[in-house]
This record gives C-alpha cells, structure tokens and sequence, in this order.
C-alpha cells in the first residue's frame, strides 16, 4: 500500500464520495489511488472551481468536500475557493501536491511555500510526511468538522505520496463540538430585556444554519408574537412564508426591511454571524443579544445587552420555555410591511425583469426543488425575493462573495442530490468566467438547467458607479447578441420575455442532462431595487 492508497482509504472511512480538481504530474499518484477506490475523481475546468464543488458538498452535507491541486498555479487557482469555506464556514480538505521532499525549500518552477499560502484561509495547514501521514490527515478531518467548520490544507510531496505506507489506516474522530452551556445567563437576561421591551425582533444567520433546534425557535418566536428576518446564508432555515417572516437585512429593498427594524427596541441576534453583514452597518442604538457559538465581534458603539458564545441550540431550548410577554406589534403592521415589500421588490419594466424570472422560477420548481446562485446585482433580488420554507433550497457565498460560484455549486448540488430539482442563476459575467465547467455536468449527465442572466452589464457595479456619480467605465460587458445553440456540446435556448422563458424552463427541466438558458434581462430593474 502506498501512502496515496493511505490517504483514499482514510478518506473513504470519513465517508468522503468524491475528491474534485485537475491532474499534474505530481496529483497522478493519488488520481492512481481514486481510480482503485468508491471516491469519484471529478475532473474540473479550473481548480478553482473545484474548490467551490467541494465547498458546496461540505455546506450540503456536513462532510468534508475534496478539492486537490497540483503546486504553485494550481495552489494559488485553489485558495478562491477555499475561500468560500473559510469565510462561510464549511468544511473542506484541500490538498495540494508538491514537488519532491528534497526540491521542497529550493526556488525552482511552479514551487512557492503553500503553507504561507494557505495559512491565512485555513483553520490549519499540515504537512504530510514520510511516517507522518496517517496522524495528520486523521487531526485535519476532525478539525476541519470542528465547531466552527472550515477548510484545512495538507500539502503533499510527490515522493511522499508514491512511497509505501509505513502506518496503519486511523479513522477520523468525532470532532468534540460541545461547547459552554449558557442557557441559564440567556433566558435570565432575555426574560428581563422582553419584559422591558415593546417591540422585539428576531434575526436569524449563518451559525443558526448548523443549529439542531430550529422547531424551539419557532416555538418561542410564536409564543412572543415577535417578527423575524433572516440573513441570506438563513434562508429556508425558519419558513419564509410564516406570518412573522420579515425579509432579508442587507439585500434588494432594503430600506423596507431596516425601515421595519427601526422600529424595534431589542433585537435577538441568534446565530448571527457578522461575516455576513456587520453589526454597525444596520442596528443603529438598539439593544442587542448576540447568542451564538461564539461571542461576536463588536465595536463599543454598539448596545450589547449579552454577547454569548456557548451551546447555542441549549439557549435556544430554554428560550423556548419562556413564558409570553406582551408588546406592541400587531399583524396588521406585519401584513402591510410584507405588502409593500413584495410590491416594491417588482416594480413596472418595459422589457422581461429579473423579478418577473424568478416568479416564474419559483412556480415551476417544486417545494424542495434547490436554487444556486452566483454573486452580483442578482444576488440581492434573489435573496430578497425567493421565498423557501427549506433549509438548503436557496444557496449562495456571502461571507466570501465571490463571482464564479454559482455554476460549478449547482453542480454539486445535483451531485449530492440527484433526484431532486436544482437550478442555478448566474449572471453573464459569472458565466463568462465559469462557462467551462459545463463540461462537467455533460460528462456526467447532471440534469441542471442554467439560467444565464444576459444583461451587458457587470450591473451591481454599474449601480454602484450610478449611485456614487461615477461615469460608467469597465463595467460593460458589450451588447447581448443571440446565443449560440449549445456551449460545448450543451444545449441553449434563449428567453426574451415571459412566455419564451416558461418555454425554456420546461424544455429545461425535462431533459435528462444539462441545458443552459439565456435569459435577456433588463439592466436597468437593478438600480430601482438594489440599495433602495
């Protein structure tokens, strides 16, 4: 056995299904080690983007996504995607494959010290090492499942991979999540801030999103009679169609919702992650209590009546004991907020809309059908406008933002889950940067349509440029002109307005393999929803 064959078996035992990137002479050992085991090597256009792959497949399954590259451009191409998974919290295990031991500190081609690189972007980077492979990989699998998940790197050496194993297999320990209890110190001081409060409001986010006690918190949202909002990594993870759901801080209409927020005298932050949208940047002087699994990240200009890191879905659980308190809100103030919100979020276009596409989106996808979507002026309509019951059914990068996530994640959702629907939105210039990754889903049947939003525009910097007084410069990405029939080997069909695109969808989602439709938006949309 080699310590390739080493390294797959114990990533099997990890229940790890596939490992995703580009081959090199140095990757080829363990590609040989893949080939001989249940782990699918799933070859990628870019490196890249094999990073999202596995970065969504650790979000979607709380497993560990694999990504491997071979040294210095290839690294380098990896750590956007790591990125992700540092940034929005996922666990991951990046492996990159180095030249032999004895070039290590030598300056030669493509060798740079990864470990530097990667420092930064990683909760750890290890190096594997003749006797010392086993051991490490078994650390990097439990830390990298360890509260709170990320991205750790192992840096393999082309000798070390091809030597034969000297250790025995370890499977992975159980990382020890359990964390502080700090259930007595919440519902003490939350009963008293309730009782002092008029109008509470709750905000759920990112950490919320790896709670297990999601019903509790409905339980007392309900028993309070309080409103909620969401972040957007929260979608789904409380029902957006409940009578209490408020909308998305930070995203399309925003004024509405903060227009709403203002009005609280106490938020509950709970699972409030500040990666997502800082503290200072919406909640003013009210009150805070932050419950998490980690105390936040705060300034002094904040009110923070308690900042608790602990065992978050314990607090959660005895918050759901409180008994009911008064305060001022009625439903009728929830019902018109959700009025206005939904009526200004679609406002009159003369040409087809992004707001119109995804109305028309949300009709044709089941209950648990899954949405993917990159970053830009989309972003913010989406995040605003789609409404999900489900967790995992509306998913994009936001600790990390990055452009160019949206297509190969799709990709992996369908990967992780083949028999329910997905699609993904990406806007043009996503899709110029990731369009060769549809070769992916082509070769392996992956049945997700791709809506391409073809507008001309790097729109959500052309409304920034708009709104600072700038001249529009470099964001123009030239006219739309039709599309071709297929982008390597996969079909396209084009949507101009609403019937065309209820065609498209429907051809889309019955074929079995991929499809790409290019939907031709109207830019100017974006600037009456974005910042307002």
């Amino acid at each position: 056995m080699k310590n390739a064959d080493l390294i797959v078996q114990m990533l099997e035992r990890a229940g790890i299904r596939w490992a995703f990137g580009i081959p090199s002479g140095p990757v080829l050992p363990i590609i040989e080690a893949l080939r001989k085991s249940s782990i699918e090597y799933v070859l990628t256009a870019s490196e890249t983007s094999a990073a999202f792959m596995a970065q969504a497949v650790g979000a979607f399954t709380g497993v560990p996504g694999v990504c491997i590259s071979t040294l210095g451009p290839g690294a380098t191409n990896l750590t956007t995607g790591v990125g992700a998974a540092w940034l929005d919290r996922t666990p991951l295990i990046a492996i990159t494959c180095n030249v032999p031991i004895p070039w290590l500190e030598r300056r030669i081609q493509m060798r740079i010290d990864h470990h530097a690189l990667f420092q930064p972007l990683t909760k750890a980077s290890l190096p594997l090492r003749e006797g010392h492979v086993a051991g490490p990989l078994s650390k990097a699998l439990t830390i990298a499942c360890a509260e709170p998940p990320g991205p750790v790197h192992l840096d393999l050496p082309e000798d070390v991979a091809a030597a034969t194993a000297t250790e025995t297999i370890l499977s992975p320990k159980h990382a020890d999540n359990s964390l502080p209890d700090i259930s007595a110190e919440v519902a003490s001081k939350t009963a008293k801030a309730l009782a002092q409060s008029k109008r509470p409001l709750l905000i759920a986010g990112l950490t919320f999103t790896r709670s297990k006690a999601p019903e509790s918190l409905l339980r007392f949202i309900e028993r309070q009679r309080m409103p909620y909002v969401l972040t957007l990594h929260a979608k789904g993870f409380l029902p957006e169609k409940h009578a209490n759901y408020m909308g998305v801080i930070g995203r399309a209409r925003r004024s509405d919702v903060q227009t709403l927020v203002q009005q609280a005298d106490l938020i509950l932050a709970i699972g409030y992650d500040p990666i997502e949208i800082n503290y200072e940047e919406w909640v003013g002087n009210i009150p805070i209590i932050h419950i998490s699994t980690e105390v936040s990240e705060i300034s002094s200009q904040v009110n923070v009546l308690l900042d608790a890191g602990g065992d978050m879905d314990g607090a959660i659980k005895s918050l759901a004991q409180l008994p009911a308190l008064p305060n001022e809100w009625t439903p009728q103030q929830w019902q018109t907020h959700r009025e206005r919100l939904e009526q200004n979020l679609r406002p009159h276009t003369q040409s087809l809309a992004l707001h119109q596409v995804l109305d028309i989106l949300r009709k044709k996808l089941p209950d648990d059908g899954i949405l993917v979507y990159d970053v830009g002026a989309h972003t913010h309509q989406i995040a605003a406008q789609w409404r999900t019951n489900l967790p995992w059914t509306c998913n994009c990068t936001n600790g990390w933002s990055s452009m160019g996530y949206g297509l190969p994640a799709a990709y992996a959702a369908k990967m992780v889950y083949p028999q329910r629907t997905v699609v993904g939105v990406v806007g043009d210039g996503c899709f110029q940067m990731t369009v060769g990754e549809v070769t992916v889903a082509k070769r392996r049947g992956l049945a997700v349509p791709i809506i391409v939003l073809n507008d001309g525009w790097l729109s959500l910097l052309k409304v920034k440029q708009e709104r600072k007084g700038y001249e529009l410069s470099g964001v123009h990405l030239g006219e739309p002109v039709d599309p071709p029939s297929h982008y390597f080997g996969v079909p396209c069909h084009p949507a101009r307005d609403t019937r065309e695109l209820t065609d498209a969808l429907q051809w889309g989602l019955t074929l079995d393999g991929p499809s790409i439709i290019e939907t031709f938006v109207d830019p100017e949309s974006y600037s009456l929803t974005i910042y307002d």
